[in-house]
């Protein structure tokens, strides 16, 4: 079914008088699954496929490319030359002001700046204004089913369980004595991941001491520290079912190796779940009350209780993401650290929330997923509320 009657909506519904999509050589992938095709083969050539908010989409091909957008309704024009490319661009954006884009001013959103500077330039020139497809695409990218809804919550229930287990496999090392690194524990989630039915790109993150201060550590056989008595251990691991259309779960949890952690570890602990809680409870009100909400603001509520608890400089990076079908979806980050996101955060769409503070000699992540619905938002699993001593 053509998604263009709903596009056209959506185009309506934000006041946008046209969407110009473009791409060459596979640049832009959001193109193809918003527009739900796929390709005769590899675009050599440069195609243009404008919606407008009302009237029939129109494209624009190369002539040795003029199949190329066969798959979509609407009228083709052929160029050949880079002045009849020029002519029947001027051509296919006449009526309409303003277009929306893969773009984002000052790469704001970099998850939507797919098209480059040169044909945004080419765009310009023609007298249309460029606006931001951010919107557009979170409405398309980033809003679940119900299917994925109860796919995630399955993943879920798995994911807990298998941290549960890595847990647990530590624990019982550390009682019996058993040698054993973050590798290990890594190949033992990866394991039970596909004994499970589960699917992930990379990763898991397992982390002890120092390494846990580097967000983005992943342990391999040759790099790896070993886990021993008195250290912290932090596991984030994320995961959806191995079908189609699934999404994932992403979760970090974080233990000490042994029965009385150090005041230090314990504070930062509660400053980072405080912190988490405080994020979490703000969705929830304002999602209750019909408040509109951007996810810079969730940042500045979770980054502003760190900072006024005086580890404001150890939280190095925003605190949360999209999650869909890739572990990093296409709908709002709860970011404004490493870029200013102003996207609404709408209905059926789903989001980690993961504070952390990362010391020199530890760090600790405390990470929720939570789904907004039409009128609440949950967090979507179990919730970590006290330090795990293994």
């Amino acid at each position: 079914m053509s998604r263009i009657p709903e596009i056209q909506e959506c185009l309506k519904e934000k006041g946008i008088p046209a969407w110009l999509f473009y791409d060459h050589h596979l640049r832009d992938p959001l193109a193809y699954r918003i527009l739900q095709f796929d390709p005769p083969r590899t675009p050599s050539r440069r195609w243009f496929y404008l919606i407008p908010a009302r009237g029939e989409p129109q494209g624009l091909v190369h002539r040795i490319e003029s199949t190329m957008l066969d798959a979509l309704p609407g009228k083709k024009t052929a160029y050949s030359s880079w002045q009849t490319l020029q002519s029947g661009l001027q051509e296919l954006l006449a009526g309409h002001d303003t277009v929306a884009m893969q773009h984002s001013d000052l790469c704001e959103i970099p998850y939507v700046s797919l098209v480059d500077g040169g044909m945004i330039d080419l765009v310009r020139s023609t007298r249309t204004l460029v606006t931001t497809s951010a919107d557009l695409v979170q409405h398309f990218e980033a809003r679940w089913s119900q299917e994925q809804f109860e796919t995630h919550i399955e993943a879920g229930k798995r994911v807990d369980a298998i941290r549960a287990a890595a847990f647990n496999k530590i624990s019982n090392a550390l009682s019996t004595g058993q040698s054993l690194t973050e590798f290990d524990i890594a190949e033992f989630i990866r394991q039970s991941f596909h004994s499970q039915g589960l699917f992930t790109d990379h990763g898991p993150i397992v982390a002890v001491n120092a390494n846990a201060s580097n967000p983005h550590y992943e342990p391999t056989r040759e790099r790896c520290s070993p886990i021993r008595k008195d250290d912290l251990v932090l596991i984030d691991m994320w995961a959806k079912l191995d079908r189609p259309n699934a999404v994932y779960y992403d979760i970090t949890w974080t233990g000490f190796c042994g029965p009385r952690p150090s005041a230090e570890m314990l504070k930062v602990f509660h400053i980072v779940t405080g912190a988490r809680n405080a994020g979490v409870q703000f969705i929830q009100q304002m999602v209750s009350s019909g408040t509109s909400l951007a996810g810079y603001e969730v940042d500045d509520v979770v980054r502003g209780f760190i900072r006024d608890n005086g580890f404001g400089d150890y939280f190095i990076h925003r605190t949360g993401h999209s999650i869909g079908t890739d572990v990093h979806g296409n709908g709002a980050n709860m970011d404004n650290l490493e870029s200013h996101d102003t996207r609404e955060i709408i209905a059926n769409t789903c989001f980690s929330i993961e504070p952390g503070v990362y010391l020199t000699p530890f760090g600790i992540r405390s990470e929720v997923n939570v789904f907004v619905g039409e009128s609440k938002a949950i967090v979507t699993g179990e919730i970590q509320e006290a330090l795990l001593t293994l």
